[in-house]
C-alpha cells in the first residue's frame, strides 16, 4: 500500500464534501490574510485537499496517481518513466514511504510561501487545490528519470523529461506574469523547486545520475 493511494482517497473524499458545502470549503481555502493576521496556519495545508470542481480534482489526482505510483505509456508510446514513490521505496526501503510523504506535505507548504508574502494584506485572495504538491512530485520524478519521455495530456508526442521540465517552468512563469488565468502558477513553480531540492537532498547521487544520464 503506497502513501499516494491514501493521499488520493483523502483528497477525493474531502473535495467531494467541499463541492456541496460552501461553508466547509471556505474554511479550508488558502487565504493568506487569515493565515498572517488571524494565525489560521492550518490553511497552508488544508487548501490542498479541496478543489474547484470535478475537472480540477480529476486532473490533479490523475497526475498524482501517474507520477506517484502508476507511470504508464500513452498513445502506444512507452514513456519509460518510473513513478516516484516506488522509486523511493526501492532505494530507501520503509523510509521511502516517509520521504514521499514529506515531499508531498512539504510541497504543499513551500508552494504556499509566495502567496503568503504577496497576498498577506489582501483579504479577498483565496486559492485551493493540490497543484503545488503535485508539481513537487512531478519534478522529483524528473530528477530520477531525466531521459523519460514526457508530454502534456491529450497530446500524442513526447520529449525527454530534462527538456520538458524547464519548458514547463518557463511556460508557468510567463503565464503567471501575464495573469488572468485564475491559476496559481507561482504555486506550481514553487512546488517544482521544492520537489527538485528535496529529492536531491535525500540522496545527492540522484543529481549525479541525472547529469550522467543526459551527457
Amino acid at each position: 500500500m503506497y502513501i499516494t493511494y491514501l493521499i488520493l482517497g483523502i483528497t477525493i473524499l474531502i473535495s467531494i464534501k467541499a463541492f456541496d458545502d460552501a461553508s466547509f470549503k471556505a474554511k479550508w481555502l488558502m487565504n493568506p490574510y487569515d493565515v498572517i493576521h488571524y494565525k489560521k496556519w492550518y490553511r497552508i495545508f488544508s487548501h490542498a485537499f479541496i478543489h474547484a470542481d470535478f475537472m480540477h480534482l480529476g486532473f490533479n489526482m490523475y497526475v498524482l496517481w501517474m507520477f506517484g505510483v502508476q507511470a504508464t505509456s500513452r498513445h502506444g508510446f512507452e514513456s519509460n518513466l518510473k513513478s516516484l514513490e516506488p522509486s523511493f521505496v526501492d532505494d530507501f526501503g520503509v523510509k521511502g514511504y516517509w520521504y514521499f510523504f514529506l515531499l508531498y506535505v512539504g510541497g504543499i507548504a513551500f508552494s504556499s510561501l509566495y502567496s503568503l508574502y504577496k497576498h498577506q494584506d489582501n483579504p479577498h485572495y483565496n486559492s485551493l487545490g493540490a497543484s503545488g504538491a503535485v508539481s513537487a512530485v512531478i519534478f522529483g520524478a524528473i530528477i530520477l528519470n531525466p531521459t523519460a519521455q514526457m508530454g502534456l495530456l491529450f497530446l500524442p508526442f513526447y520529449i525527454p523529461a530534462y527538456i520538458f521540465g524547464p519548458l514547463l517552468l518557463v511556460g508557468e512563469y510567463f503565464m503567471a506574469k501575464r495573469g488572468g488565468t485564475n491559476i496559481a502558477h507561482d504555486a506550481h513553480i514553487s512546488g517544482a523547486i521544492f520537489g527538485i531540492i528535496f529529492t536531491i537532498a535525500i540522496n545527492p547521487t540522484y543529481i549525479v545520475n541525472f547529469f550522467n544520464s543526459i551527457f
